[in-house]
């Protein structure tokens, strides 16, 4: 299967604005800064915020404007990403092709690198997001919202506690909270900063469901196919940790199948509301299809 493009314009905006940020490097601090810039700034495809200017652009509304409110979802993205290479959690050396955050700085210096990204993430959208302050706060709610106990902190430990006979149902709970909740608020977040209205957000937002189901099922699928050049980190780490996946519990060639069904439920979801052609499509092309 061919890789269709991704929209690399918006992914330089992106990267150009977060390299561009002042993370409080201060008097005595300039080492915790260090390390949330070497996570931040590791690189990484920015899907989340990517997801937000490109629903923006589908709103006619400037990417340009929403890049603090993008810039927080890719830092809250990062934060999670330290924590989960602790090794209390996931234990790995590698990410993105670098060491991890706490084999560079050290685990005290990671945990509060994580911790920091997050609170700089809401200061940095609070204090600079534009738009109606009520739209700006409920964007908000649904961020932190889905980086919670009712999201991705809650998937993630569902993840570390399931039982060895976690069924389907389960298995597609725990990953919408792991993964797909923060990707679905990329979009979600977007549509209450800009007032959109029912029925749109319903499609949208069923878009953005399906969407994160999607990119859990292609990357479980690459966590056993993929290449660890291009993944930047080990293959096959979920089966060393135990972990069951949609390839561990389907198979390889259902679980191709299932992202193909995703697949084409976003993008009906997306037809529906009337976004169709353009970036949103293109990004969910890009997930069935991407190879790192």
């Amino acid at each position: 299967m061919t890789t269709v493009a991704y929209p690399t314009d918006l992914q330089q905006r992106v990267d150009a604005y977060l390299d561009r940020l002042d993370l409080g490097d201060g008097p005595g601090t300039d080492r915790l800064a260090e390390a949330m810039r070497y996570s931040l700034l590791a690189g990484g495809k920015r899907i989340r915020p990517v997801l937000a200017l490109a629903t923006g652009e589908t709103l006619g509304r400037d990417p340009e404007e929403l890049l603090p409110l993008a810039g927080a979802l890719e830092m809250i993205h990062t934060y999670s990403l330290i924590h989960d290479d602790l090794p209390a959690m996931d234990d790995d050396d590698l990410r993105r092709g670098i060491p991890t955050c706490h084999k560079a700085f050290g685990e005290d210096v990671a945990i509060l690198a994580g911790d920091g990204l997050f609170a700089e993430a809401l200061h940095l959208a609070l204090a600079h997001q534009g738009g109606p302050p009520a739209n700006v706060l409920a964007a908000l709610r649904e961020i932190t919202a889905a980086a919670g106990v009712n999201g991705m902190v809650g998937g993630q430990f569902l993840d570390i506690t399931a039982p060895d006979d976690l069924d389907a149902a389960a298995l597609r709970r725990l990953h919408g909270l792991k993964t797909g909740r923060l990707i679905a608020a990329s979009v979600n977040s977007v549509l209450l900063l800009a007032g959109t209205e029912e029925p749109a957000t319903i499609h949208y937002g069923r878009f953005a469901a399906e969407l994160g189901v999607l990119f859990q099922i292609v990357d479980d699928i690459l966590d056993v196919t993929g290449d660890e050049a291009s993944l930047g980190k080990p293959r096959g780490s979920d089966e060393r940790h135990g972990k069951r996946t949609y390839v561990s519990m389907f198979g390889l060639e259902r679980a191709r199948e299932l992202a193909s069904e995703s697949h084409a439920e976003a993008r009906a979801a997306l037809e529906q509301a009337g976004g169709s052609g353009g970036r949103l499509e293109q990004i969910a092309d890009y997930i069935l299809t991407r190879q790192t």
